[in-house]
This record gives C-alpha cells, structure tokens and sequence, in this order.
C-alpha cells in the first residue's frame, strides 16, 4: 500500500511530473486524449481509461466490472479471442488490464512505431466485440474460479472483502471488485452486452499516451482509428448512494484454521484528493508516512517495534484518489505472546500521543525530502507517468491537479497534517477487525 519510495537525501524545490511536455485535447465525439512526451528511449505506452468501475454496477450485478475486463479480449468483428494479446506480443509487447471501484483500464506498451496498430487494435474493440453465450458462460466460470483462488482460500482477502463491507453502510464502495459469488454466477450476455453498450463509449474514456511521441501525431492516429466511433448518447451520471453520517465505531473478528498468527485490519472513511484542493489529501499522505509508512523510522514502528516491543511490524497507509470517499487506515500482527487486546491498545496509545503531541520535525523534514525525491523518480518511468494521469482522470481530476500535486506536497505544513490527523481518526469513522486463529482470544 506504500506509494513512496524511500531516499537518502534529496533537496530542491518541486518538479513537474511529466518528464516531458504534457499535451491534452479532446476529439469530436468526446474521447479526451492526454499525450506525455518522453524521447529517451524509442518506447511508447497507450492507456484507454473508462470511467466505469465496480461502484458504478447496476444492484445485484457485482463483479460486471471485473467480468466485462475479462471480455474485452475476446474476439471482435476483425480479432478471434485472444488475438488482441498474441499481436501484441508478436510486436514484442507487452499488455494487461485492470478494475478498481472507479475506472477499468487498458494499456500496452510497444516500440514507438507500433503505436499507430495499438490504437487499431483499441479501437476495435472498444465498440466491435462479437460476444456470445458460450464466451459469457466460459468466461464467467474463469472469474468465478478466479474468486475460489484469490480471495475464498485466502482468509485475509476474505477478511479485507468483510471489513470493507462493514467500512461503507451505503455507498457501492463496500461491494468487491470482483463481486459477490451469487451475484457472479448469475450475469449473463444480456447484461453483459448492456453494460458494453452503455460504458464502452470514446465519450466516457481518457486516453493516456507516453513515451517517444509527438502531440500532432498521436492526435492524427487518434482521429484515424478513434474519431469515427460514435459516442453513448445519455451515459448515466454517476450519481452514487452516499454513505450518512457515521456515528459507531464497527468491530469484527473471524477465526479461521488458516490463520498462523493473529493480524489487526483497521481503517476509518478519509477525503479524497479534490481538483483544484488537494491540501487535505496531501497532508494525509504525510500523515501515513508519519504513523506507519516505514518499518524502521515510522511512530509505531520506533515505539511498538523498538522501544517496548509489542507487534511484528505495523503500517498506515492513505488511499485518496477515488471519485467520492478515500480510505485511511492502520494495520499490525502481535508479538507471540501478545494478545491482540494489548496490541491494538498500544496502538491506540501511539496515535492519541500524536494527536496530542504532533509530529516530530526532523521526522516530518524527512518525508518531504522522500516525498519529493518519489516524485523526481516517478519521471523513469513512462508508464507510471500514464498511470497517473489516466487514473486522476478517471476520478474527475486534471492534468492542471496532476502537474500541481508535487507542489501541494511540498508546501504541506505540520498544521495541516494535525488538521487531518483530528478530523480523519474519528472512532465513529473506524472499522476495526481482527483476523484470529482459532486458539487466539
């Protein structure tokens, strides 16, 4: 969960984060196009970001998202199943996908020169998918076995899958990614093929494009292959259940045969980056590095770790980017012989003493060196680069909020990470669970 790479010492003011001239413009039938220049190495990345994810779900079609992920790279008009990927490859390429709650994207990175048969390939079937019955059944059973293998045998993912549940009592937040089993069993082509129609629209997506390009071209390939598809006309707002005011704190345990040692998950609702106002969003990344963000120099580290030795290892973490709710939250495993009870009462401990106290300067000095020093290596790489826009975008950020972020992070104060700290670590915002062995008490 960490986003910050670690930096012995790094000084200067903030940089921008492309490593080259960033470029937007918009098609006519509504695709937005971001073009990040980069000519150190003939590579370039294309991205297709929807803005459609697991949160955006019809009720009782979980895991549509996800599902539909997976069917993108059947076979289309002009591709069999499968096609997509071996010509990628065959380019000497590589390609993948992935669903959050907010977005589902797609990206490729080639040689430069490939690019123009990229969008090709991206366009195709971003409208031309030839689905049938068969393919929706095979592939559902696919997703369904991926379910029995990534989170059913696994009782931490089990676990996450519950407290998450518990964590939003009204927004589709709460709802698994890959969705809930029944729901998954019971979606066929007909919702399938609706829920294409619907969100797989130029008007409903970004397209990131990063590497060895030049704006004028990528805007000329973009017009060949993606200008003469039409938009969805009425893609539904994305008018989400919000959740009420949260007035308890929820707790939940589970035992489990699997379990080896005993883990604490908690996490409390927390702001998400706001375009045009991302000071509180930054301050809780400074206020996560500060909590847990390193095992050796972090609060609980030095002070459950070290000092009175308590628990294994502990960690925060803050997930901010997201279109209505972001997450902040705590996690630690017990000491053998520790009972979780003492456990997650130093811990609370800790963090009242910094709610009162504040954070240490040289430690808060530290980790705006580091978080400037993340942002200058975030520069090597095209696809991180394309990943950040795209996913900002996706969520209703900009590529102005992109460019801004590293000096909002520069310019945080100990006052505005205090200011965070008292309104995020509400109790009656928590979701505190315990994942136990069956002998733990």
């Amino acid at each position: 969960m960490r986003k910050i790479l670690l930096a012995a010492a790094f000084c200067g003011a903030a940089v921008p984060v492309a490593a080259g001239p960033v470029s937007s413009f918009q098609l006519k039938n509504g695709l937005e196009v971001v073009v990040i220049e980069d000519h150190r190495a003939p590579v370039a990345v294309q991205m297709m970001w929807y803005r459609v994810g697991a949160a955006d779900e019809p009720p009782g079609h979980s895991g549509i998202a996800h599902f539909f992920e997976h069917l993108m790279f059947k076979a289309t008009d002009d591709l069999k199943a499968g096609e997509f990927s071996d010509t990628v490859e065959a380019q000497g390429g590589d390609d993948n996908a992935f669903t959050s709650w907010d977005y589902t994207a797609y990206y490729q990175r080639v040689a430069a020169d490939r690019l123009d048969l990229m969008m090709k390939l991206e366009a195709d079937r971003m409208r031309d998918l030839q689905l049938t019955d068969d393919v929706v059944a095979t592939e559902r059973d696919v997703i369904l076995e991926e379910r029995s293998q990534r989170v059913d045998s696994d009782p931490g993912s089990l676990f996450s899958e519950q407290t998450r549940a518990a964590q939003f009592l009204n927004h589709p937040y709460g709802v698994p990614i890959i969705g809930w089993r029944h729901e998954i069993a019971a979606l066929g082509r007909a919702e399938a093929e609706a829920f294409y129609r619907t969100y797989y629209a130029p008007n409903n997506a970004v397209l990131v494009v990063a590497g060895d390009v030049v704006p004028d071209a990528v805007r000329a390939m973009a017009e060949a292959h993606y200008g003469p598809l039409k938009p969805t006309a009425d893609i539904p707002p994305r008018l989400r259940p919000q959740e009420p005011p949260q007035l308890a704190e929820r707790r939940l345990s589970m035992s489990d045969p699997r379990v080896s040692e005993p883990f604490l998950m908690r996490s409390y609702l927390a702001p998400a980056r706001r375009s045009g106002d991302q000071v509180e969003a930054a301050a809780l990344v400074y206020l996560a590095e500060l909590l847990g963000g390193s095992g050796t120099t972090s609060l609980l580290a030095r002070k459950l770790q070290f000092e009175d030795p308590k628990v294994v290892h502990s960690y925060a973490w803050y997930d901010g980017t997201a279109v209505d709710s972001g997450l902040f939250g705590f996690g630690l495993m017990p000491l053998p012989g520790v009972t979780p009870a003492r456990a997650e009462a130093a811990m609370d401990a800790v963090i009242a003493d910094f709610l009162a106290i504040g954070p240490d300067p040289v430690a808060f000095e530290r980790i705006r060196t580091q978080l400037h020093a993340s942002e200058v290596y975030a520069q090597d790489d095209v696809q991180t680069l394309a990943n950040r826009y795209g996913e900002a975008l996706a969520v209703g950020l900009t590529v102005a909020d992109v460019q801004d972020w590293p000096r909002v992070l520069q310019a945080v104060t100990p006052e505005d990470v205090m200011q965070a700290a008292r309104k995020v670590l509400d109790q009656r915002n928590a979701v505190s669970g315990w994942l136990l062995t069956e002998e733990t008490k």
